[in-house]
């Protein structure tokens, strides 16, 4: 990329780091554990790590009751941006699915932001506990 590209758009999920396969979010809902908050809530599963899939992939599930298409794919990028905010790099190999309440549409930026900061960090504890 060149300097002229804004900071922020050089921080974009590549595909290595996004949970993608149908597969993939079943087996972290089934076999993951979760953590609530307010406003979200967080599944993740730990796995054996893959040399082609090395570190956290990230994936996003709004479901069709909390609105629309718009509303829906809106609070996916609100969530995109709060997870690349945090710089969520770690080097867990961990797959974490985020699954937004009806109360995220509407709250404020900075508090999504810090459940999913927080969200990161039991995941991390998690990791060092092998859990």
């Amino acid at each position: 990329m060149s300097d002229s590209v804004p900071g922020s758009a050089k921080k974009r999920f590549p595909k290595s780091r996004r949970l993608l396969r149908h597969s993939d979010f079943e087996r972290v809902y089934k076999q993951g554990r979760r953590h609530f908050a307010a406003h979200v809530t967080v599944f993740y599963l730990l796995r054996d790590a893959e040399p082609a899939q090395r570190g956290p992939r990230i994936g996003f599930t709004v479901g069709k009751a909390l609105g629309g298409a718009v509303q829906r794919n809106r609070i996916k990028r609100r969530l995109r941006e709060a997870v690349r905010l945090t710089g969520f790099q770690g080097s867990a190999d961990v797959d974490v699915v985020i699954n937004p309440k009806r109360s995220a549409f509407d709250v404020d930026f900075k508090l999504l932001q810090d459940e999913v900061t927080r969200a990161f960090q039991v995941i991390e504890q998690a990791r060092q506990k092998g859990k």
